[in-house]
């Protein structure tokens, strides 16, 4: 009895090609049938964190996600010579160095 070998290439080929096929309609269903969560408005957002400068200048960003998302945080650092420090600044209403304040959302 001989048996035929196909390529293992053309196996994970057909197999990837295959699962792409049922993947994607799954996907789309599976979007439909999940709940849309109430969403808080933007300008209703008292705080999404606190910049704060330092002795040199540089402003740190530590961000909040927002409920009912699940919690995330992360710090986004600004120095002097960034293209969107000027921008960072306006939007904190100015901010001196050692000086810590709350930070708003962009809306």
């Amino acid at each position: 009895m001989s048996y035929h070998r196909l390529p293992y290439r053309r196996v994970a080929a057909a197999a990837l090609l295959l699962a792409s096929n049922f993947a994607a309609p799954a996907g789309a269903q599976f979007k439909k049938d999940v709940p849309s969560r109430p969403t808080i408005p933007c300008e209703a957002v008292d705080s999404i964190g606190v910049a704060q400068m330092t002795a040199d200048g540089v402003i740190t960003l530590q961000l909040r996600s927002l409920p009912p998302d699940p919690i995330a945080e992360g710090k986004l650092r600004y120095a002097p010579d960034d293209p969107q420090y000027g921008e960072i600044k306006q939007h904190l209403g100015g901010i001196a160095p050692g000086e810590t304040k709350l930070l708003r959302p962009w809306c």
